[in-house]
């Protein structure tokens, strides 16, 4: 059997990621650098063919290519990305598609082009299905956030049909009847999230009212707004992102609106924001440093076995509960 990056790992004790830097040339102290070269002696490990070539090609280089750095959540995903990256002796070059397909496949060529290491890759649904379809890159590809039910490529995401059923049960269990959904259009993420919504509604005996809107701040507040307009409200809302939810908060500010009293808000990324306006908004907690992290750890091992099975990683999130969901007076409950 050949002797792999984890065999040499295991008998230096240090991680698959360490060896992948030190044999790369990355920034290793001396003792350090002796410890793996002599494992790689007393195992007779001999690097990936592939892996070598494709170090010898490029400058050490990943790229990093997200659909919205506005969005404080790839801006988090985006710094640990970089710093595993720099851990490992590689470099990132950030690219942003606002969740433009042709922003993506711009950006994907251009890491053709400058024959990088690997890509990590936020993609557009539109993409997710491109490149099921299509031929795999010349790259290893290690996907984020969104990736689809069976994609082609390593990849690292939340249990977004879990997350979205949380706090459906969160907010059914404080009272609540009439809850609606706000999902992202571009992305499998805003899929998989309404598909856990309208479950979890379902199992409660509730009737699911979801909407796909742009992932944007100014398309919440319009929605919101119209809302408020028509007086058709519901009781409480779930938005599917955290730009999703900052135009929600900030459309309830503009019309002089409150939650819970008036709207009760739920939805996703734990941002520093979330904690400071109003009573507290509650949220899902993505463990963004992991996501990065476990990217950059599924594409060192993709170089070093390119053949290898593709594999999901799938991570769970966590359910910050703040007053944004008090639970409900039992005379409003009961109307």
């Amino acid at each position: 059997m050949a002797v792999s990056i984890k065999d040499v790992a295991r008998a230096a004790g240090v991680s698959p990621a360490t060896v992948s830097r030190t044999l790369g040339g990355g920034p290793v102290s001396a003792a350090l650098r002796d410890k793996v070269e002599e494992a790689v002696r007393r195992t007779g490990y001999r690097p990936n063919l592939s892996a070598r070539r494709l170090r010898s090609q490029e400058s050490q280089t990943v790229g990093l290519i997200v659909a919205d750095i506005s969005n404080p959540f790839f801006t988090a995903v985006a710094r640990a990305v970089e710093h595993a990256a720099y851990r490992a002796g590689l470099r990132v070059i950030l690219c942003n598609t606002d969740e433009n397909p042709e922003k993506e496949a711009m950006y994907l060529q251009l890491m053709e082009q400058e024959r990088v290491t690997g890509v990590i890759f936020a993609p557009t649904r539109a993409s997710v299905e491109r490149l099921d379809q299509g031929p795999r890159p010349s790259f290893p590809m290690v996907l984020i956030d969104r990736a689809g039910r069976a994609s082609a490529q390593d990849a690292v995401v939340l249990d977004n049909f879990a997350a979205g059923s949380m706090l459906v049960e969160h907010l059914a269990g404080q009272g609540y009847r009439r809850i609606a959904g706000l999902f992202g259009n571009a992305s499998t993420t805003g899929v998989e999230r309404r598909d856990g919504y309208e479950a979890a509604m379902l199992r409660a005996g509730l009737s699911p009212s979801s909407r796909f809107i742009a992932p944007s701040i100014e398309a919440a507040e319009q929605e919101i707004a119209r809302w408020f307009a028509k007086g058709n409200l519901p009781e409480a809302v779930i938005a599917s992102n955290g730009l999703l939810l900052m135009g929600v908060v900030r459309a309830l500010r503009a019309i002089g609106r409150r939650m819970p009293e008036d709207l009760a808000i739920a939805g996703f990324d734990n941002e520093s924001w979330t904690d400071l306006v109003g009573p507290g908004i509650t949220v899902i907690e993505q463990p963004v440093a992991q996501i990065g992290e476990e990217a950059m750890r599924l594409l060192l091992e993709r170089l070093d076995a390119p053949e290898a099975p593709v594999r999901k990683t799938v991570l769970g999130g966590r359910c910050v509960i703040r007053g944004s969901t008090a639970r409900r007076a039992l005379d409003e409950a009961a109307e």
